[in-house]
């Protein structure tokens, strides 16, 4: 029975905190004659502070914040007295600014919210199934200055020499010390002429041929191929939360489409709106 009453207490406690959290969200932080700033308005103000000033520490932004938005309320007092609210420009542009945040909270509740876990990672599944196979080659290299020094070293590696041992001893390359281990790559992360001779070469093989490249001339052994790995959910699950938002962007914006005349009269914006949309389908 103790432990039913300590659970209700929790329980009351926390409701308790969420209505005080909720109330403190709309506490008045600051007044200019009749008008009121809110904390959400703070809040709103430090969403929007310019980039600049969005890099300063939390309290100097709500300082900044806070300052601006005062001097909104001043001049929004000043407007309200000269009864520039009924001014026709003003009623366009709040008609717009209006229209703007609509959108904007339909966005984010029928696409930023309506993204599921399982969504994300049925599309990764589908993006990583699409993409081509890839090669990865690990390898390692002894670089040397001139086409003899090389043709000497693949004479010592005929003869038996240990390549780790000969990239150790002679190679000039900043990695000698781990034995010219370059790891694994892909095509396109070494320059053209080494990746054209590391791709062609079979696992456990060093080049015949001394590789001529920018750097000097290089002797290439071949430790494994295999296919590479494809990225991660985790490093990529945010670019593909951004495919699916996109996806269910363009699907309301269609069916919005349909559903609703679009109509433009000048011819030529008519023709520059239908390329765009063109181009994103």
């Amino acid at each position: 029975m103790l432990r039913l009453h300590k659970i209700a207490l929790v329980a009351c406690v926390a409701f308790i905190g969420l209505q005080n959290q909720a109330s403190a969200e709309d506490a008045v932080v600051a007044k200019v004659g009749k008008l009121e700033i809110t904390q959400s308005e703070l809040d709103l103000a430090i969403a929007n502070l310019d980039p600049q000033l969005a890099q300063l520490p939390d309290e100097q932004k709500k300082i900044a914040a806070l300052s601006g938005a005062i001097d909104v309320k001043l001049l929004a007092g000043n407007a309200d007295g000269e009864g520039l609210k009924d001014d026709a420009e003003f009623k366009k542009r709040m008609q717009f600014i209006a229209d703007r945040e609509l959108h904007n909270i339909y966005f984010k509740k029928h696409v930023v919210d309506a993204v599921t876990e399982d969504e994300v990672k049925a599309r990764y599944d589908k993006e990583i199934a699409a993409l081509p196979k890839q090669v990865e080659v690990s390898a390692r290299h002894i670089l040397v200055k001139t086409e003899e020094e090389a043709k000497a070293i693949i004479a010592e590696l005929d003869a038996g020499k240990d390549f780790i041992e000969l990239a150790k001893a002679k190679s000039t390359d900043p990695n000698k010390s781990e034995g010219g281990d370059l790891g694994y790559f892909t095509k396109g992360r070494m320059v053209p002429e080494f990746e054209e001779v590391a791709f062609a070469m079979e696992k456990g093989t060093y080049s015949k041929t001394p590789v001529k490249t920018q750097f000097g001339f290089h002797v290439i052994k071949v430790e494994d191929k295999r296919d590479a790995a494809p990225p991660a959910y985790e490093t990529v699950a945010q670019q593909v939360r951004q495919l699916v938002m996109r996806d269910k962007y363009l699907a309301i914006i269609e069916k919005a489409k349909a559903e609703q005349k679009v109509e433009i009269l000048d011819e030529a914006l008519r023709k520059g709106y239908e390329d765009v949309n063109k181009a994103q389908q």
